[in-house]
């Protein structure tokens, strides 16, 4: 006897520039000056190199001949707070420049036609996931503000490994949570890759500001070089472990997977550009995430997948919809191997989709 099956209707489109809430006005936009792309002036790698400059003026140097690259957040944290006033103030120069670059970046994206009258913009990424990231966000808006750009900087609220993940119940359609309480979830960077179970918690609140991740599973795939192939191969693994743990929990796990994507997402799930820094070519005709795992996971439960893909700033953004209410347009900056970048705006007219 063959199984009934059913799939969602009123699925969007992968890469859609409209959602329930909010319309994505524009999303990894690549602005440039005459000194190439703008986006590497304000990168992780950006700050690091501006780090890199400032302790050759340190007389003794508390982090040795360490490569700025590779001295974690946490040490930089505590020397800013440390006894070592040189070397505190060698971090806090380095913040200060970096915040400088960060400011020029965002009044070049303030004047593009996209992003005009943007009220707020929140940073995100794994660089905001620091005291030095939270110094640099608060002076790049002093910075601004002193330019006369009227605009809010705000760290995003939810850790930057979670936001990449809660963002994705949102590419969901709102009526699926009625008969659902939880979604699988995949941030894919230009480093690590995570995937996870989120539980929408609405009957705690309807707008998704309650929802959380349960459980996730978290690969550095750089250290490994896995190639594309491989990189499917342990997503595919990861999912069905977490469908698994799902189903014990006795959890109503929707037959929904939310993907956040490097690069330019096309509506049939494939990549334009934008995802040179993913393991293999990623851009390929021949290559379609969303279609790979679908062929690996045909159904959750007795429901056939279904699957949205979109830009990883932008599903990132997108777990902000429930704190940005008081202003109408907004951006996210995601601070990675990258600079992430997506304009919103809220929709007067939310449909249930």
């Amino acid at each position: 006897m063959t199984r009934e099956t059913s799939s969602i209707t009123g699925i969007y489109a992968h890469g859609t520039p409209r959602l329930g809430s909010v319309e994505i006005n524009s999303y990894n936009v690549e602005l440039k000056d005459e000194e190439g792309f703008l986006g590497d002036r304000a990168n992780k790698a950006s700050f690091r190199d501006i780090l890199e400059r400032w302790r050759k003026l340190l007389r003794q140097d508390p982090f040795g001949k360490e490569p700025s690259e590779n001295i974690k957040k946490k040490a930089l944290d505590a020397v800013l707070v440390g006894e070592d006033t040189e070397a505190s103030a060698i971090v806090h120069s380095a913040i200060e420049e970096y915040a400088q670059e960060l400011a020029y970046v965002i009044r070049h994206f303030l004047k593009a036609k996209a992003w005009e009258r943007t009220e707020r913009i929140v940073v995100g990424g794994g660089f905001r996931d620091s005291r030095l990231g939270e110094l640099a966000i608060a002076r790049a808006e002093i910075i601004l503000r002193n330019k006369k750009f009227n605009v809010e900087l705000q760290a995003i609220c939810h850790h930057p490994d979670d936001a990449g993940l809660l963002g994705a119940l949102h590419l969901a359609p709102s009526r699926l949570f009625k008969s659902y309480d939880s979604i699988l979830a995949v941030d894919i960077g230009g480093s690590n890759i995570r995937c996870g179970v989120v539980e929408t918690r609405s009957k705690k609140s309807s707008d998704l500001s309650k929802a959380r991740v349960w459980k996730s599973k978290t690969w550095r795939y750089v250290e490994d070089a896995p190639g594309r192939d491989g990189t499917v191969k342990w997503l595919v693994k990861a999912l069905d472990d977490l469908i698994d743990k799902a189903s014990k929990k006795k959890f109503r796990l929707a037959p929904f997977i939310g993907i956040a994507c490097p690069g330019t997402i096309e509506s049939d799930g494939s990549i334009d550009k934008g995802a040179q820094n993913l393991p293999g070519n990623w851009e390929s005709s021949k290559f379609n995430l969303p279609l790979c795992l679908i062929k690996a996971i045909p159904q959750i439960g007795e429901h056939d997948t279904a699957i949205v893909m979109h830009n990883d700033g932008v599903v990132q953004g997108l777990s902000e919809i429930p704190f940005m209410q008081d202003v109408k347009r907004w951006g996210v900056l995601t601070i990675g191997t990258g600079l992430g970048n997506a304009r919103f705006t809220n929709r007067d007219d939310e449909t249930d989709n």
